[in-house]
């Protein structure tokens, strides 16, 4: 009987609890429960971000129907170039007092002019201390004087979970700024197409255009997140938004305040995704992990005794899902560091201490191309293991590449970003600086090959 009793006053108790929690507010500071004194806390750090362009558009030339030309030049690469302004509007997060903006590359991509707006009306230039198309990420300065500026500090984004409460602060369609909340959807959504690393926080916390560059918060005031895009068939915000971890932002942020270049380390290895068959021929109960396909010689994976075929299951604890996920975790750590990788091979796994590094067996020598030839305004580099795989590029490990366009007599004549020098005038380009020589030296009638993608395009430019 009284084991009877016991439990009915156990039941009586469960069911007060569960009242209590879907029960209505009983008192005003109940009713009066608010994210205000949050939102006050971390707005004045959220900014606008101005930017101005100038772009070249082109009329129609004759050129722009013939096969041949736009084989190599594509179809937009052709007519007589016209300069106009473009202003494009997005958001910014300070990280720090003395003026340390982050914000989206694609914001102020190949920006003239930027100018950051406070939510006080306090509004300064901005110069780029480092821009990241790879992360799609940019850190800009703004000079204040001597007065500190409010800043977010940076939380750690592995700590999120599905569920956590999270603030979205940004300036959607240029209407001023705005706050709205929602959840963590999702983590580690790895099939965004937004940048190279596509490892991103998913919330249902209102994004919209303007909002690009913005702050993702969580409930103790740190910024978890950079809003960068929305999944949407309108325009308009549908509850599926995108963030870049802060993991990741600490990153750029650390490398612009150093005043270097991100230098991230480089892998040497092709990696695939784990299907269901390759799941059951492991013998796994599902499919996980990132397989070792290939490795380079020289490759932090093969120095630490890795092999092709070998099942990369964890990077300092956290489980790997897939090959981003991987690329992302080695991605949020510099070079020169060490980490713990979990592996199966023939069904035993293994921890082994991997040495990360970003070998260049040539020195980049990352150069600007100047004078009289077709070249002139190209930034041009080195090319080896490490350039090539921070590139894109197969099977490429030594060479001149393209790093950069810009705006340049190169660019309007068609060369992109990873193209690959071959020989001008017969004159094989093996480095940066043969290539400077063939350059200096100047000529009448220029014929240059060039490897793209695999492909052998020849192209002749009158001097």
């Amino acid at each position: 009987m009284r084991w009877f009793l016991a439990l009915s006053a156990l039941l009586v108790i469960l069911a007060e609890g569960a009242a209590a929690q879907t029960a209505v507010p009983q008192s005003l500071p109940q009713m009066q429960l608010s994210f205000a004194p949050l939102v006050k806390a971390t707005s004045p750090a959220v900014v606008n971000v101005y930017a101005r362009t100038r772009v070249q558009s082109r009329s129609r030339s004759l050129f722009a129907d013939d096969p041949f030309f736009r084989r190599f030049f594509g179809d937009d690469s052709f007519g007589m170039p016209r300069e106009r302004a473009q202003n494009s509007l997005g958001s910014g997060v300070i990280v720090h007092s003395s003026g340390v903006v982050v914000t989206n590359y694609h914001v102020v991509r190949e920006a003239t002019d930027i100018r950051v707006a406070l939510p006080d009306r306090r509004e300064y230039d901005a110069k780029v201390l480092l821009s990241d198309e790879h992360s799609d990420l940019a850190v800009l300065k703004i000079e204040a004087g001597p007065q500190e500026l409010p800043a977010l500090q940076l939380g750690n984004s592995d700590d999120l979970a599905v569920g956590d409460l999270v603030l979205a602060i940004g300036n959607p369609f240029g209407v001023g700024q705005t706050v709205t909340s929602g959840i963590v959807s999702a983590l580690a959504r790895t099939e965004v197409g937004i940048s190279d690393y596509q490892f991103f926080i998913q919330t249902d916390a209102a994004i919209n255009p303007g909002n690009s560059g913005g702050a993702l918060v969580n409930m103790q005031g740190e910024l978890v997140g950079i809003n960068t895009a929305i999944f949407s068939r309108s325009g308009g915000s549908i509850g599926i938004g995108f963030a870049i971890p802060s993991n990741m932002v600490q990153v750029v942020v650390q490398s612009a305040l150093a005043g270097s270049k991100i230098v991230r380390p480089w892998l040497g290895a092709e990696l695939q995704d784990v299907t269901s068959e390759i799941a059951e021929s492991l013998g796994l109960v599902r499919p996980q992990g990132a397989l070792i396909v290939t490795l380079e010689k020289e490759s932090p994976l093969a120095s630490a005794g890795l092999r092709p075929g070998d099942l990369l299951l964890s990077i300092e604890g956290h489980e790997i899902g897939t090959v981003k996920e991987f690329i992302y975790r080695v991605a949020t750590n510099s070079a020169g560091a060490r980490i713990l990788v979990r592996y199966r091979r023939q069904d035993k796994e293994t921890e082994v201490s991997v040495l990360l590094a970003a070998p260049e067996t040539v020195p980049r020598t990352e150069t600007r191309l100047e004078g009289n030839n077709p070249l002139s305004g190209l930034t041009v580099v080195n090319l080896s293991p490490a350039v090539s795989e921070e590139l894109g590029l197969q099977d490429v490990n030594s060479g001149v590449a393209v790093l950069d366009p810009g705006s340049s007599i190169g660019r309007r004549l068609g060369f992109r970003k990873g193209d690959v020098i071959v020989d001008i005038n017969g004159q094989p380009i093996n480095n940066v600086e043969v290539l400077s020589e063939v350059l200096a030296a100047g000529s009448d009638y220029w014929s240059l090959a060039i490897n793209r993608n695999g492909r052998l395009l020849r192209l002749q430019v009158a001097g």
